[in-house]
């Protein structure tokens, strides 16, 4: 089974655990397994098709899941699966002089 580590703003999903243990051998399967055994999550990480939206971030061992295989990346027992969902906002600060 992969180790799936979930950020803060997704644990309400998860009863508050950060750090899960999902079987699958590739990225879509253990998102699929970890969006079945926590409902919540599917909306948040996937889209109407099933496929990671676009602003959420799937790290496999550290990188970055669409510089390797996308979806279909293989993982393996033990990997490591991050979901880092990607932030905006904020505002710029004022020049110092």
């Amino acid at each position: 089974m992969a180790v799936v580590f979930v950020p803060s703003p997704l644990r309400r999903h998860t009863g508050g655990q950060s750090r899960l243990e999902v079987p699958g051998a590739t990225v879509r399967e253990v998102l699929g397994n970890l969006t079945t055994a926590y409902p919540g999550m599917s909306g948040q990480i996937l889209d109407e098709g099933g496929k990671v939206r676009p602003y959420i971030n799937v790290f496999v061992n550290g990188a970055e899941m669409r510089t390797l295989g996308g979806e279909t990346t293989s993982v393996a027992a033990g990997d490591e699966v991050s979901v880092i969902p990607a932030m905006a906002g904020g505002r710029i600060a004022p020049a110092v002089a």
